[in-house]
This record gives structure tokens, C-alpha cells and sequence, in this order.
């Protein structure tokens, strides 16, 4: 009993009071981890139960909403109406239910560059880190023990400042936060020596930014090694699997989910995406087909944020499904129990930096918190011009237009210029899509030059 005792203790020590408190609230975490374990380990039929029960849960909290109290009682989930983005955006109050003053507050710029304000409880915040904890266990390595190198959108300092370190510490020391504005060919070596002095289990990418570092790992003719590749937050290509597979040497796992937290999916080889079971309600519903088969998008409603439940939150995001499938295949499908295809994503939604060497990702915080700002549209006429093109509603002040271009240079270092335009409609393509990037040609060459995709034309 002392010597399992003193290991807990040592497991919380490693733990910050925050990481202990919030994502795995001993309340939640325990029972929230047995009761997905469970259900992958269920056939369909239990996988449905479970979460029609839990459902019902949902509905109840949906219906103490000033948006649910419009949908007439007891009518089940299929009556409810689809909710979009612009729903939710343009009034988040409606969403969040009675006794939510515990729940933790969010915001996101969205992928499409819909900035949305969002609430989540306790429960969701944890369920969200059992997944995380999950796709670590998938890497053979210890989510509170593992040492994570974390390559993402994180700012790290002025983007103008090209003088090292270029990371920061956080948990304890236990986790790596790299600048990825600042990853090119120059820094590349004091990038490596410091991944090799902090020895990491996990590198914590996004996909662009797992693709740029491949490529200059292949052009200086560098090694690299960690123990897994978590990816998220933008589509991971077959080809920039198979490149970081083969340079790494290591597992990857790709991993689906949104701000709202209405979806999970996960993939150890491509083209072999599952829906987690137990997270969400998910719904595929039809909307294009083609000769492999048909892309669905995904429509889901959170089983554990009781403080704003979405239900049938439409995310914009398609799945490909290949074939014709059955109705039966595409259950199979929302519960985990059968695989999809592919995810079809925004990974093109990047700028080229000034020095055309790498590239900026993670521009969906260039809206976050800007309030009065419906929707944004970043447009690259050359490595240093951009364009910011924003619909924004009357009540648009000089200090929202302050923060939306503080975000902005956040993430844009300074020997680009950043204009920002106020307009009445945004581009489309020719497929009546609205972009959330638009790269110029003479940007599309240069990007193509550097091996990586350019946004719409």
C-alpha cells in the first residue's frame, strides 16, 4: 500500500497543479478513461446504447438554452435543426447552458476564419485529454512521463527576432515549445541541438510545420530521431507520412478533432481514420461524390460539455468515404468500428514567409478575439504583402481593427507589410468555396518550388 502510495505521489509531482486540476481532474479522468476503454472493446449495439443514453443527458442540458428552448420538448436529436458556425458566432450566449460559472472560456479563429467564442466544462476539458492521452499510449510512451518537443503555431517572441533560442519551457521542463516562424535553413542546426540536449519521446506537430522540417532535414542531410509524431490541426498527407516516417523512424499518429469538440478521429496508418467512440454524437451526412466514392461532412454533438452543448454543430469538414457505402456501413463508420478514408482538410492555409524559405502556419489565431469581425480572408500578393480582408459587422471599432492587426503581427514578421481592407463580399472559387488563403501566383511558385501546396488562385 506505502509503495503505491509513493508512486501516485511521484505521478503528481510530475504533474503541474494546473495539468493535475483541469485536464486530468482526478473528479473525471478516471471514469471518463474506463468508460471509453470500454466501448472500444463494445460491438455496435452496445457503442450505440451508451451514447443515446448519454445523449439524452445532452438534450436535457441543450434544452436550458435560449437556442434549445426553441426546439419543442422531447423531440429527438433528428428534429433538432443543423447548427453552423455563423450560428453560434454570432450569439454564444444562446448556447451556454444554466450553471456554468465553473466551465473554462475559449475562443478560436476557426479554419475557415470564423472567430468563435466558446465555453467548455470540466468533464469536456478532460474527456478531450483522455483522447490526447490515448493517441500517446498508441506512441508506446507515458503522457505524464513523456518529454514533448511541441512544433505548432505557439508564438514564441517577435517574429522579426532572429537571434536565439527560439523555444521556451513549460511544464516543468517536460515540454519543448518551439517557434515554428522561425524554422529555415539557418536555424535549422540550433533547432536540432536543442532537440538533441532535450531528448524528446513525442514531437507535437502540425502537419505543414512536420512537412517543412522533413524537407530541411533532407536538403542539410541531418538526422533526426524521436519515438512518435503526434500530428493535429491540419490534414497530414500520405506523402508527408511516408517522408516523415522513413526520415524520423518513428510512429506517427494523425489526429482529427475542432475547438468545439463535436468530433475525434484518429489514424496510425494513412488512409485508416476511426472515429473515437464515446467522445461524440457524430452524424455523416452526404454532400459530394465522386468515382472513389462519397465525402460526407461531419455533424456532431459533444457527449460531455454539458456547460454549451452544440448539438448537430456542422464543422465544414468532409470525410471520404470510399465506395457506396450502406447507412449501415456509415454507422459502422461514426462509431469507430469501421475505417474512412481520408480527412479532407485546409492544409494549404499557410503564408510564405519574407525570406521564402519557410513558411508562417497557424493563421486561424489571427481572428481570435476580435469582436465585430464575421469573417476573415488572408490574401499573399507577394512574400511581403499581405492583405487582410474582413467582413465585419457596424458595430466594428478602431480597436477591434487594433487587435485584429496586433494578431496578425503576431504571427507576420515585420518585413512584410500587412494591409487590412474592409469589404462587403469575399473571393470565391470557381467551386462557390470561400478561401480562408489565397496565395498570388508568383507566391503559388514559390511555394510549389519549396515542395509544399499553394491556397486557391
Amino acid at each position: 500500500m506505502a509503495s503505491a502510495l509513493e508512486a501516485i505521489d511521484t505521478r503528481l509531482k510530475r504533474m503541474n497543479l494546473g495539468e493535475w486540476l483541469v485536464r486530468r481532474n482526478p473528479l473525471y479522468y478516471g471514469s471518463t478513461r474506463r468508460q471509453m476503454d470500454a466501448l472500444l472493446r463494445s460491438p455496435l449495439e452496445e457503442r450505440v446504447r451508451w451514447t443515446h443514453a448519454r445523449l439524452a443527458n445532452v438534450l436535457e442540458a441543450a434544452r436550458r438554452t435560449d437556442y434549445g428552448r426553441k426546439v419543442p420538448a422531447d423531440q429527438p436529436i433528428e428534429h433538432w435543426p443543423l447548427l453552423s458556425k455563423e450560428t453560434l458566432r454570432d450569439n454564444p450566449q444562446a448556447f451556454c447552458a444554466a450553471g456554468s460559472w465553473f466551465a473554462a472560456r475559449a475562443t478560436t479563429g476557426g479554419t475557415t476564419g470564423t472567430p468563435v467564442s466558446l465555453l467548455r466544462s470540466a468533464a469536456a476539458v478532460v474527456a478531450e485529454q483522455v483522447c490526447r492521452d490515448r493517441m500517446m499510449r498508441a506512441l508506446d510512451v507515458d503522457p505524464v512521463e513523456a518529454r514533448v518537443a511541441v512544433l505548432r503555431a505557439d508564438s514564441i517572441k517577435d517574429p522579426s527576432d532572429r537571434n536565439p533560442p527560439y523555444w521556451k519551457y513549460a511544464l516543468g521542463g517536460r515540454q519543448l515549445i518551439l517557434s515554428s516562424a522561425h524554422l529555415n535553413a539557418q536555424t535549422l542546426p540550433a533547432f536540432l541541438r536543442e532537440l538533441e540536449r532535450f531528448r524528446a519521446d513525442v514531437l507535437w506537430v502540425h502537419p505543414s510545420m512536420l512537412e517543412v522540417l522533413c524537407r530541411l532535414l533532407m536538403q542539410a542531410q541531418a538526422t533526426l530521431r524521436v519515438a512518435g509524431v503526434f500530428a493535429s490541426s491540419e490534414v497530414l498527407r500520405p506523402e508527408v507520412w511516408s517522408l516523415a516516417r522513413n526520415l524520423l523512424g518513428c510512429a506517427i499518429v494523425d489526429c482529427y478533432g475542432q475547438a468545439e469538440r463535436v468530433a475525434y478521429a484518429h489514424a496510425r496508418e494513412p488512409h485508416q481514420y476511426f472515429f473515437l467512440p464515446g467522445y461524440a454524437y457524430v452524424e455523416l451526412i452526404e454532400r459530394e461524390r465522386d468515382e472513389e466514392g462519397i465525402y460526407c461532412e461531419v455533424v456532431g454533438t459533444s457527449l460531455w460539455n454539458l456547460a454549451m452543448p452544440l448539438v448537430r454543430y456542422c464543422t465544414g469538414d468532409l470525410i471520404h468515404v470510399l465506395g457506396r457505402p450502406s447507412s449501415e456501413e456509415l454507422a459502422q463508420i461514426a462509431y469507430g468500428l469501421r475505417p474512412f478514408h481520408s480527412i479532407v482538410g485546409r492544409s494549404r492555409d499557410v503564408l510564405l514567409a519574407p525570406d521564402a524559405r519557410s513558411i508562417i502556419p497557424g493563421l486561424s489565431h489571427i481572428p481570435r478575439g476580435v469582436s465585430h469581425l464575421l469573417r476573415l480572408q488572408i490574401v499573399q500578393e507577394s512574400p511581403i504583402r499581405i492583405v487582410l480582408r474582413a467582413l465585419t459587422s457596424p458595430a466594428f471599432s478602431k480597436a477591434d481593427r487594433e487587435r485584429l492587426l496586433h494578431n496578425a503581427r503576431r504571427k507576420i514578421p515585420a518585413a512584410a507589410s500587412i494591409e487590412l481592407q474592409i469589404v462587403d463580399h469575399l473571393e470565391r472559387t470557381a467551386g462557390g468555396k470561400t478561401p480562408f488563403v489565397i496565395h498570388a501566383p508568383e507566391v503559388q511558385r514559390a511555394l510549389r518550388d519549396a515542395g509544399l501546396q499553394a491556397g486557391a488562385s
